[in-house]
């Protein structure tokens, strides 16, 4: 039924070697880093400019001379 690496008891043992590691107060920390950095990783990936707030746009408007 499972195959390859996602193989429960290889899970297992990733989840104890990383507990071994980092231990039970920072595992919580390094889970949510990577997660943090896999959205990031994910949203640049998109290729979609992060929209400019909206008083960043005003104030860009107000700076430009007229004529351009």
């Amino acid at each position: 039924m499972f195959t390859g690496i996602m193989q429960p008891t290889h899970l297992l043992i990733l989840l104890a070697v990383a507990l071994i590691f980092l231990g039970p107060k920072r595992l919580p920390d390094a889970g949510r880093a990577l997660g943090q950095g896999l959205r990031e990783f994910k949203d640049s990936i998109g290729h979609e400019p992060p929209p400019a707030p909206p008083e960043v746009a005003e104030t860009a408007e107000e700076e430009t001379p007229p004529g351009y």
